[in-house]
């Protein structure tokens, strides 16, 4: 194994895990590379769907992937740890201590040798450095923050049930900050969680004493989006009784309330913060890379970055430019999920001494998810080049199909398939949510 080129992939994301699936399959398989997955958690949860675990209308502990399991199957290797340094002259990432749940260390600090790396860590929240919204703030940037905001969800319902019990105050403010695809669907989560948990005993408090507030700094939400999809979805938020505040920047978040630009101070509880997303801290200093201020890694066309052929980013850590636009590829899932096959090409090609594949994105729409009520969407036409918006049933079976893609890609379509009949197994066999 020694003798083989040592491919490293630091991120099992969605284009992370896909990319070692797919080289594992192809050249670990055939003893062709040496494929290496280093990430700092054990199992993955496909990011887009960290908002329905945080409302509990989805349980992560059936829809998680064990990387060492996936590892043996699929003839890559799995280390476990998160990346803090980059050597370039040596080809040599370093990996940080782990320690467990009481500090102590398990393992100590180390090295890991590479021929071609591959940078897949993903983008954490971006909070534009507001006062108080580290310190007040819940984020879901990753399955363990998911499932803290889950807990505390709960435990605020059954602290305000049981109020409303002793006939004491009991309302309940949620304000997500940031409207965007995550704070959009999440808030129709958490409305769906409020019409539930009273029918799971805790029938003293009523949906309408939890609201649900919106934030966005833009003049509307998914302001990324087409402006009729942000007007529908505008629509099916306030026909969910949840408040939506546009051109409302938020100034500071305090404990039990959050401040806006024009002083006005409203009352929150729980706070989530949703708005922006940034690369994680620590690649503006691996040795010297190219990043932008979003500390995203600065990459060519082919994904390859700016100052070292070697080393290849994907996701939204990589800010990669488009044919024809001076806008990077956006950060969404669908994004990549194409760089991923693109690269899988590229790295293949790079073993037989092959020109690398450019990376072109292609926009296939959007698609929102309001829980089990409604789900809204524009699909782009791939000979007309026009976005077709679709609603309802239709597009939900869309919405659904990007995650049973993420799963083919991941385990073929016969595991899929079976995966997909567990899945109607257990909605039918436990409650809509998850309660503990």
């Amino acid at each position: 194994m020694d003798n083989l080129h040592h491919i490293v992939v630091v991120g099992g994301g969605a284009g992370g895990l896909e990319l070692v699936t797919s080289l594992g399959n192809k050249l670990g398989r055939k003893r062709r590379a040496r494929i290496t997955l280093v990430d700092a958690g054990l199992t993955h949860v496909w990011k887009p769907l960290l908002h329905e675990v945080a409302s509990g209308s989805l349980d992560a502990s059936a829809n998680e992937i064990n990387y060492r399991a996936h590892a043996q199957k699929h003839h890559y290797e799995f280390q476990l740890g998160c990346m803090s340094g980059l050597d370039r002259d040596a080809k040599q990432l370093v990996i940080a201590p782990f320690h467990d749940e009481d500090g102590v260390e398990v393992v100590p600090e180390r090295r890991i040798s590479y021929d071609t790396l591959v940078v897949a860590v993903g983008s954490t929240a971006n909070d534009f450095g507001t006062p108080g919204a580290q310190e007040h703030c819940l984020f879901l940037d990753s399955l363990m923050q998911a499932r803290r905001f889950h807990n505390l969800l709960l435990n605020a319902f059954l602290r305000k049930n049981h109020d409303a019990n002793q006939g004491q105050s009991h309302e309940l403010p949620i304000t997500i900050i940031g409207a965007g695809a995550t704070g959009v669907e999440l808030a129709a989560e958490l409305r769906l969680a409020s019409r539930e948990l009273p029918v799971f005993g805790m029938s003293h408090l009523q949906p309408s004493d939890v609201s649900i507030s919106v934030i966005e700094a833009a003049d509307r939400i998914l302001p990324a989006l087409p402006e009729r999809l942000s007007a529908a979805a505008t629509r099916e938020l306030e026909r969910q009784s949840v408040k939506v505040m546009t051109g409302q920047p938020v100034s500071e978040v305090r404990a039990q309330s959050i401040v806006m630009k024009d002083g006005t101070e409203l009352p929150s509880e729980m706070t989530i913060w949703a708005a922006g997303i940034k690369a994680p801290g620590f690649l503006a200093e691996l040795d010297g890379l190219e990043v932008n201020r979003g500390n995203q890694l600065m990459v060519e066309q082919t994904l390859q970055t700016t100052r070292d052929n070697s080393i290849f980013a994907l996701g939204d850590c990589a800010a990669c430019p488009q044919p024809d636009s001076d806008r990077p590829v956006p950060p969404r899932a669908q994004a990549a999920h194409q760089q991923a096959d693109a690269l899988f090409k590229t790295l293949c090609n790079r073993l037989e001494g092959k020109e690398a594949v450019p990376f072109v994105y292609n926009d296939y729409g959007s698609l929102i998810n309001f829980s089990h009520y409604t789900t809204v969407g524009n699909l782009m036409g791939n000979l007309s080049g026009r976005s077709m918006y679709i609603e309802g049933k239709v597009a939900r079976l869309f919405y659904v199909s990007l995650y049973r893609m993420h799963q083919v890609a991941l385990h073929g379509f016969l595991r899929t398939g079976v995966i997909w009949l567990m899945d109607r197994i257990n909605r039918a066999m436990h409650p809509r949510l998850k309660l503990h």
